[in-house]
């Protein structure tokens, strides 16, 4: 029973999916997202909403990168708890980020009529 416990120490070692090889995918993803994220801006191959779209886009995918390749969650039996709250934290950000995007845009609406 001892060592059923020992294998389960909670350190990275023990991960299969954390290695040096991954770090440097992920690295490597996170530099080439930044720096399409910088292109798009500086060369103007995007303008006005769709350039809005194209970074929120990029960011998005950027944030996978990192929560799977740095944090280590995924879809595994030891991890599902870490991706469910993962997932309640985006769904909540979501909410307060609409929700008050939503809230300033009908008060501006508003202010405009009078």
């Amino acid at each position: 029973m001892a060592q059923a416990h020992s294998n389960h120490s909670g350190h990275h070692s023990d991960l299969p999916h954390v290695s040096v090889r991954g770090y440097l995918i992920g690295f490597v993803l996170a530099v080439v997202l930044t720096v399409a994220s910088f292109w798009s801006v500086k060369s103007g191959a995007f303008s006005g909403e769709s350039a809005l779209v194209a970074l929120a886009v990029l960011a998005a995918i950027q944030m996978i990168v990192h929560v799977v390749f740095f944090l280590h969650v995924n879809a595994s039996k030891e991890q599902r708890w870490h991706a469910w709250s993962f997932a309640y934290t985006i769904a909540m950000s979501l909410v307060i980020i609409i929700g008050t995007v939503w809230v300033m845009h009908n008060v501006h609406m508003l202010m405009m009529a009078r």
